[in-house]
C-alpha cells in the first residue's frame, strides 16, 4: 500500500482549547482589526461604534474579546453547561463567530445547522445532538424551530439573532462574573468536544462529526505553517461561503490563531462587491466561484469587442503557467507578451477581487486544470486542498512553493495518506475525528480494521507525494460490458463549457455512458441574446439543435481525454436547473447523484430507449 506522511509542525496543544488565542489577541494586539462587519444592523449586537450609513465596521481584538466574554456570561446564566449542545443557525455573518467563540470558551459545543436545512434537516440535527439550546438568524428560522418544539424535550432555550436576543443574552449574563468564564474557559482541554458537525451529505441522512478542540487546533496550525503567505498579521479574506461547512471554519479559526482580518459577506451574490470593497489579500471559494468568474470576464470582454483579445490572452496565461513548471520556465518572447497583456488585461481580472488577491483556496471539489493554469498565469495562484467534515477538515494542500496542478497537493505536517489496493484514499493522523455522534456502527464503518480512515474517494500518489483524486468510490458507473468509469472528471471538463452550470454522468449497468446537463440560468438569456432568438425558457428549447450543438463542443472537449468505452455517447438537456433549495444540490454545491438520478428517472430512459 503506498503512503506519504509529513512530520508534523505543531503538536500538543493537550491543554488549549480554540476560545484561548482571543484572550491572548486581545493582550498581544488589541487594537488590531480582526473582523470587518459589513453593513451590521446593531439589533444584532450593539456598539458604541455603530457605523453611519450602514458602513462597515471593524471589530478590534479587544472588541472581540470583550464581546465574546459578554456573550459567554449571558450563556452561563442561562445555564449552559460545559458539553451542553447548542444549535447554530445563520448565514455567515459576525455574529456566527461570536457565538461560536462564547460557546468555546465555556466549554460548550457548537452544532452547526446551514440556513437553508429544511425543517426535517433541523429536527433531525436537533434531536440527534440533544440541544439544550439554538441560535437562529432570522424570524423564519425561528418560526421553523418552534414549530419542532414538541418533539425536542432536551431544547430549553431559542434565541434570534435579528430579534436582537443576543443583546438580551449579554444582559442578562451581566450578572455572571466574568472570572466564572475564566475559570470555564481554563478546564477546556485539547480532548474536549468541540463541534458536532452534520454532513451535508450527498446520500442518506446527515451523521455527526464529533471534533475536538486538538483536532481542529492541529489541523489549523499545521495549515497556518505551511501557508504562511496567507494567514499571517496583515493578510485580510472575505468570507462568504457558509460557516456551516468546514471549510470555512478552518479560515475562521486560522484568522483568529494569527490575528489576520476577515470581513464576513453573507451574501455570495454580493461577493464581487465585497471583494473590490475590502481588497483582500486571499479568497476562499468552491471552484464553481472561480469556473464562474471566468466565463464572465470573457463574456463582458466579448460585450465590449475585446474577445480576441481576451482569447489571447487565455492561451498566454495558460502557456505561460504551464512553462512554469518546466526547468527552462518561460521563453523571452512568453514572458514578453505575459507582461504587456498583464497590463491590458489581467490586471482588470484581478480588480475584480480587489486588486490585492494573489492568492486562493479551492476546496470541496476539483477545479478543472486548464482553469487553475489561467488564473495563475493571470496572477491569482489557486492552490486546491483537499480533506473531509471527518478530518476537521484539510488533509492536504498545495503550497505556493510546492504547486502541482490538477493534484489536492502534499499532506499537511502531521497527516498520513495511503492508497488502497482498490483505489481508495485512506488518511490518518491526529486531525482524524473520534467517530460520529451516537452512531458506533457507522464510526466501526468508517475505519479499516488497521485503524486508517476511509474517505470513500479515489486516488493516486504521485512520486512526489502529490495526491491525484479521480473520483468517489461509491460514484463508480460501471457499464453493462464491465468497464469502471469515474464521472467526476468527464463532468467537470463538460461544466467548464460557460452555458454548462452541471452535469450528472449515467450508466451504470447501461450499454454506454451518458449525461444530464444544465443550462447556466444566467448565461442562458445572453446566449439567446447573441443570436437574436427571443427570451424563453431553457425548458422550451431543450431540444433544439442549435443548443445541442453548443453543448456537443463541451462534450467532445471532454470526450478526446478518455477512452471510447468512457466517452458520453449521448446527453440530454434538463429543462431547469438543479438548485440547493429542491434538494439536488448540497449547500456547497455538490450534487446529489441518487437525488437526481431518481428525480430524472425518466430523462436517464429516454437516453436510452431513443425518445
Amino acid at each position: 500500500m503506498r503512503d506519504e506522511a509529513v512530520a508534523a509542525v505543531v503538536t500538543g496543544t493537550g491543554s488549549a482549547g480554540l476560545a484561548d488565542p482571543v484572550w491572548e489577541n486581545a493582550r498581544r494586539t488589541p487594537e488590531a482589526v480582526l473582523f470587518v462587519r459589513p453593513d451590521p444592523d446593531p439589533r444584532a449586537w450593539p456598539t458604541d461604534r455603530s457605523p453611519v450609513g450602514g458602513a462597515a465596521r471593524p471589530v478590534t481584538c479587544r472588541e472581540f474579546r470583550d464581546e465574546v466574554l459578554a456573550v459567554a456570561r449571558g450563556l452561563v446564566a442561562a445555564g449552559v453547561n460545559a458539553g451542553d449542545r447548542v444549535a447554530l443557525m445563520s448565514r455567515t455573518r459576525y455574529e456566527w463567530t461570536l457565538v461560536d467563540y462564547a460557546l468555546w470558551s465555556i466549554g460548550a459545543v457548537t452544532v452547526p445547522i446551514y440556513d437553508t436545512s429544511s425543517p426535517d434537516q433541523v429536527a433531525w440535527i436537533l434531536a440527534d445532538s440533544q440541544a439544550v439550546a439554538c441560535v437562529v438568524e432570522t424570524a423564519a428560522h425561528a418560526a421553523t424551530v418552534t414549530g419542532l418544539r414538541a418533539d425536542l424535550p432536551a431544547l430549553r432555550h431559542l434565541w434570534q439573532i435579528d430579534a436582537g436576543d443576543l443583546i438580551g443574552l449579554a444582559g442578562r449574563g451581566a450578572a455572571v462574573d466574568p472570572e466564572a468564564v475564566a475559570a470555564r474557559r481554563c478546564t477546556v482541554g485539547g480532548d474536549d468536544t468541540a463541534t458536532i458537525v452534520y454532513t451535508s451529505g450527498t446520500t442518506g441522512r446527515p451523521k455527526g462529526c464529533v471534533l475536538t478542540h486538538r483536532n481542529i487546533l492541529l489541523d489549523v496550525g499545521n495549515a497556518v505553517a505551511v501557508l504562511p503567505d496567507l494567514f499571517r498579521p496583515g493578510a485580510c479574506t472575505v468570507l462568504f461561503l457558509p460557516l456551516a461547512h468546514a471549510f470555512a471554519r478552518l479560515v475562521q479559526v486560522g484568522v483568529v490563531q494569527v490575528g489576520a482580518t476577515m470581513v464576513h459577506s453573507a451574501e455570495l451574490t454580493g461577493a464581487l462587491d465585497q471583494l473590490r470593497r475590502h481588497r483582500p489579500t486571499f479568497v476562499l471559494a468552491v471552484p464553481r466561484v472561480f469556473e464562474k468568474l471566468h466565463d464572465r470576464a470573457r463574456q463582458r470582454a466579448a460585450e465590449q469587442g475585446r474577445g480576441r483579445l481576451f482569447a489571447l490572452a487565455e492561451r498566454v496565461a495558460v502557456r505561460y503557467s504551464r512553462e512554469l513548471d518546466t526547468d527552462a520556465g518561460p521563453g523571452p518572447a512568453l514572458r514578453l507578451a505575459h507582461r504587456l497583456l498583464d497590463v491590458v488585461v489581467y490586471r482588470r481580472l484581478r480588480a475584480v477581487l480587489g486588486g490585492r488577491c494573489r492568492l486562493a483556496i479551492i476546496g470541496g471539489a476539483p477545479l478543472g486544470a486548464e482553469s487553475a493554469h489561467f488564473f495563475r498565469g493571470a496572477g491569482i495562484t489557486v492552490l486546491e486542498g483537499y480533506g473531509l467534515t471527518e478530518t476537521s477538515p484539510a488533509l492536504t494542500v498545495n503550497r505556493p512553493t510546492a504547486l502541482r496542478i490538477g493534484t489536492v497537493g502534499r499532506p499537511l505536517p502531521g497527516v498520513r495518506i495511503a492508497v488502497a489496493a482498490d483505489g481508495e484514499v485512506l488518511a490518518r493522523g491526529a486531525v482524524v475525528f473520534r467517530g460520529y455522534w451516537r452512531n458506533p456502527g457507522a464510526t466501526r464503518d468508517a475505519f479499516t480494521p488497521d485503524g486508517w480512515l476511509r474517505t470513500g474517494d479515489l486516488g493516486s500518489l504521485d512520486d512526489d507525494g502529490f495526491l491525484w483524486i479521480t473520483g468517489r468510490k461509491k460514484e463508480i458507473i460501471v457499464t453493462a460490458s464491465g468497464k469502471n468509469v469515474a464521472p467526476a472528471p468527464i463532468e467537470d471538463q463538460i461544466r467548464a463549457h460557460p452555458l454548462v452550470s452541471q452535469c450528472v454522468l449515467v450508466g451504470d449497468g447501461r450499454p454506454y455512458v451518458a449525461a444530464l446537463i444544465t443550462v447556466d440560468p444566467q448565461e442562458w438569456p445572453r446566449w439567446l441574446a447573441r443570436r437574436g432568438r427571443p427570451q424563453v425558457p431553457v425548458a422550451e428549447l431543450r431540444d433544439d439543435p442549435e443548443l445541442r450543438a453548443e453543448i456537443q463542443t463541451a462534450v467532445d472537449r471532454a470526450n478526446r481525454s478518455v477512452s471510447r468505452a468512457e466517452a458520453v455517447k449521448t446527453f440530454r438537456v434538463l429543462a431547469r436547473d438543479l438548485t440547493e433549495a429542491d434538494g439536488e444540490l448540497t449547500p456547497t454545491l455538490k450534487v446529489r447523484r441518487e437525488v437526481v438520478l431518481n428525480r430524472y428517472a425518466a430523462d436517464i430512459e429516454a437516453l436510452y430507449s431513443g425518445r
